[in-house]
């Protein structure tokens, strides 16, 4: 079992930034991958980022260039992944959720934050 607590998100101006953080603690040697993904009211829910834990990351399409995200796993205890957003736009609105996918031996888990409301609006 892996545990996600999310900080940061709000209210910013279109051209601002934010950053959100998310701490995983619990089973977290078995994380493979640490991302984000974010919904929009009356849209699904799509990945915005990702980052494995070799470091390989990828991004969407429609953030590549303005967000980048990052992770400290140099702790035993507690891993964080970070999500640096700037040049925030309006469509940038939605709800973000910190996802956290696990494997340990021939079983996989797929673990979610409880979501940080990123509002842009002027």
């Amino acid at each position: 079992q892996v545990q996600l607590v999310e900080s940061g998100g709000g209210l910013v101006q279109p051209g601002g930034s934010l950053r959100l953080s998310c701490a995983a603690s619990g089973s977290i040697f078995n994380i493979n991958a640490m991302g984000w993904y974010r919904q929009a009211p009356g849209k699904e829910r799509e990945l915005v980022a990702r980052i494995s834990t070799g470091g390989v990351t990828h991004y969407a399409d429609s953030v590549r260039g303005r967000f980048t995200i990052s992770r400290d796993n140099a702790k035993n205890t507690v891993w964080t992944v970070y999500l640096q957003m700037n040049s925030l736009k309006h469509e940038d609105t939605a709800v973000y959720y910190c996802n956290v996918y696990t494997i340990s031996g021939d079983t996989s888990g797929n673990y979610w934050g409880r979501g940080a409301q990123v509002n842009v609006s002027s």
